[in-house]
């Protein structure tokens, strides 16, 4: 490529330095693989953060936003839209059976920054627990949740009182979840800390006892959403139904979008100019959650996703990796030295997966698509990597 023409110190002229960038340059992608502008082909095991549950270039997804963007392009949520209503339609009827209505709007943290101002205003309470090492976003509420965030926060104050219930410690959230609490805010699958998947005890205490008190539950389902977890939504896995369920990232498959889909009796609690956004629901992000959806189903990708989590279990354990956690295709391979050091040989051998908050754990979020070829590279890859003085 023409020197003139790489994108990174265009980049870097132009925008704010706040991403680490890894050191190539994609412009196409098929499947699972991305090709880069020397000519590699590079197995995408990252999926771009999780959000390419149908890979690149699936002819139904494509076919849907081509036709879409044509037909209709845009318009608010002024005017109804059949798109938008099927999309939610279709979202529901794979959603926990509590769920019966949807609010969509843009991205992971907006979902979960309208779960908790929801919360709020429902239980009339102003304190929300969270779970140590989670995530949920970099705007205010989200953040607020978000361990460890004091060191980027940013803002002046937190819009309300937060503490964290350690994770998987029954005990403790027994002790917090009280009659003050507005809402407790939980990932089933804690991605970004690394693939920790909560166990099932633990989800169904917080279930139990923010039941007892009159506290909201709020599953943040933005990275485990949407068929990763081998379940269309993790906390099915568990049998566990919460009054709130945000979704994003996989949702439309590379189309920004994210929705909070809530109980009836939550919903009814809002009305006209309550909650509000310009572009959530527009219909190419609408009729991209529909393709995806009847896409996972078509396709029988949560057997896939659960054939592929067995598959990675049983053959890459080996090399650098010294145990496997996390469920379906959000697994933390953790690793006997840095994980950036395990990711940066990976992706000598044209394999890009992930880090992460751990330092020791890799992860996975592949495509859902990923056939047992894919998982065949890996392996070999990581069987490659020579041992470390760690």
């Amino acid at each position: 490529m023409n020197a003139d023409m790489d994108p990174r110190p265009r980049e870097a002229a132009v925008t704010m330095p706040v991403y680490g960038q890894l050191p190539f340059v994609p412009v196409r992608a098929a499947g699972c693989d991305i090709i880069t502008d020397d000519g590699r082909r590079i197995l995408d095991l990252y999926g771009g953060h999780a959000v390419a549950a149908l890979g690149y270039g699936h002819p139904a997804l494509t076919e849907a936003i081509r036709r879409q963007a044509e037909n209709l392009l845009f318009q608010s949520n002024a005017v109804a839209l059949a798109v938008r209503a099927e999309a939610a339609e279709k979202l529901l009827s794979v959603a926990p059976d509590r769920l019966g209505s949807v609010l969509f709007v843009n991205s992971g943290a907006e979902a979960n920054e309208n779960a908790l101002r929801m919360a709020c205003r429902v239980t009339g309470r102003d304190r929300i627990l969270s779970i140590t090492h989670g995530f949920h976003g970099r705007t205010a509420a989200a953040a607020a949740v978000t361990w460890n965030s004091d060191r980027w926060y940013g803002f002046p104050q937190k819009p309300f009182e937060v503490d964290f219930i350690p994770r998987d410690d029954c005990d403790a959230a027994i002790q917090m979840i009280d009659d003050d609490i507005a809402a407790v805010i939980v990932e089933p699958i804690q991605g970004v800390a690394g693939g920790y998947d909560l166990s099932t005890e633990f989800l169904s205490t917080i279930r139990q006892e923010t039941e007892e008190h009159g506290v909201l539950m709020i599953a943040d389902e933005v990275q485990t959403g949407m068929g990763r977890s081998g379940h269309f939504f993790a906390v099915q896995a568990h049998g566990v139904e919460p009054d709130i369920l945000t979704a994003a990232k996989s949702l439309g498959g590379g189309v920004p979008c994210g929705a909070v889909l809530a109980s009836k009796d939550v919903a009814s609690a809002f009305g006209v100019g309550d909650l509000g956004t310009t572009f959530g629901g527009g219909p190419v992000a609408a009729s991209a959650i529909t393709t995806v959806i009847e896409t996972i189903q078509n396709e029988h990708l949560l057997q896939n996703v659960r054939d592929r989590e067995a598959q990675i279990r049983e053959q890459c354990v080996l090399g650098p990796v010294e145990k496997i956690q996390g469920m379906g295709l959000l697994l933390g391979l953790i690793c006997d030295r840095p994980a950036k050091e395990v990711r940066d040989a990976l992706l000598e051998h044209d394999v890009l997966a992930g880090t992460s908050a751990d330092p020791h754990s890799l992860r996975i979020l592949a495509p859902l698509v990923i056939g047992p070829e894919h998982v065949n590279h890996l392996s070999e890859a990581l069987a490659s990597i020579p041992p470390g003085n760690h």
